[in-house]
């Protein structure tokens, strides 16, 4: 992972850090020194404004012989004062895509299953969060005129936001608001490598590890990957 710098929505962005709440400067360098697989490519990027008064974002792409198979952005959002929506001070927030093969994008069930893609990630490393919401979108493209000689393309996307539960608290249980909130800081490095998970398996690459069991992934596109 390359050296990641902050980027914060609202107050300084110094190299000491100063002025920046130390649970959030703990989240952040949670995210550094996360081992990847080799196909993932991973750096900060600047985040979004206004959605927190402090908050910090990665890019990443899945990239096999040269070509993308996938891409995604992760967000981690952090408001000392709490927020009554998230349950606590921290939320995560991702947006990931990719291109689909025919037969399974035409799968009614896709949606409903790419959303456990994200669910089953989370719980298959074992890390405690709340309140998961979003959407997941099948896009199809049809071309013609000039460009009638290309296949039609569907393309898969899943926004999705949850908060992270630190690991003092009991899983599925909301992390505390307020001033109780401000020494709990969570295992932001296993959140991220489950966000690792999902962009791989929406990828269509085989699961790094043993795979688990009742996980269904995409159909491998471009002949077998291995983790290498």
């Amino acid at each position: 992972m390359a050296a990641a710098q902050g980027h914060l929505s609202d107050g300084p962005d110094d190299a000491d850090g100063e002025g920046i709440p130390s649970v959030f400067r703990q989240a952040v360098a949670g995210l550094q020194g996360v081992r990847l697989r080799p196909e993932i490519e991973l750096d900060a990027t600047p985040p979004p404004q206004r959605l927190a008064p402090y908050s910090y974002a990665l890019e990443a792409a899945v990239v096999v012989d040269d070509e993308e198979l996938a891409d995604g952005r992760l967000i981690l959002l952090h408001d000392p004062a709490g927020h009554e929506a998230w349950g606590g001070t921290f939320r995560l927030v991702t947006l990931v895509h990719a291109e689909l093969e025919p037969e399974m994008a035409a799968d009614p069930l896709l949606p409903e299953v790419c959303w456990t893609w994200l669910t089953g990630a989370l719980e298959a490393r074992r890390v405690p969060y709340t309140a998961p919401s979003g959407t997941v979108t099948r896009a199809s493209s049809h071309y013609f005129g000039g460009l009638r000689e290309r296949e039609p393309s569907t393309r898969i996307e899943i926004r999705a936001s949850w908060s992270p539960v630190p690991a003092k608290a009991p899983a599925g249980a909301s992390a505390p608001a307020g001033p109780a909130a401000a020494a709990a800081v969570p295992d932001t490095a296993a959140h991220l490598s489950a966000w690792c998970d999902l962009l791989c398996q929406i990828a269509g690459l085989p699961p790094g590890g043993a795979p688990e069991a009742g996980i269904v992934t995409l159909p491998q596109r471009r002949g077998p990957h291995s983790s290498r």
